[in-house]
């Protein structure tokens, strides 16, 4: 599972370099993200630009890689493509993540409530 971690302005941004996160990828996927976000000061912004296709599996381990995080830091959500977007959607997750346009629009937003 390829994971690309920036800082900008000390928000972390992922991005997911993979066209999937199904069962397949699903613990590799929690396990590089709590590496990745481990010391996030607040924010981690991850970007799902390029990811195609998710399951149960996959979103799971989205579930997990929020619930990882220390306490007080948030884990939102860019770049949705439009069947993912569908499966956050049908699966009410999109109330409870921050769902951001693109990466740019999540980190053109100061804070989040």
């Amino acid at each position: 599972m390829e994971l690309i971690r920036e800082v900008h302005d000390g928000v972390v941004v992922v991005t997911a370099a993979e066209p999937r996160i199904d069962a397949a990828v699903a613990i590799r996927f929690k396990d590089r993200m709590r590496e990745l976000t481990q010391d996030a000061a607040n924010r981690v912004i991850l970007d799902l630009s390029t990811v195609d296709f998710i399951d149960s599996s996959g979103l799971g381990a989205i579930v997990a890689a929020l619930k990882q995080l220390p306490p007080g830091r948030k884990l939102e959500l860019a770049a949705l493509t439009p069947t993912v977007e569908r499966v956050f959607r049908l699966t009410r997750m999109d109330s409870v993540f921050v769902i951001h346009a693109d990466v740019e629009a999540g980190l053109a937003q100061t804070s989040v409530q």
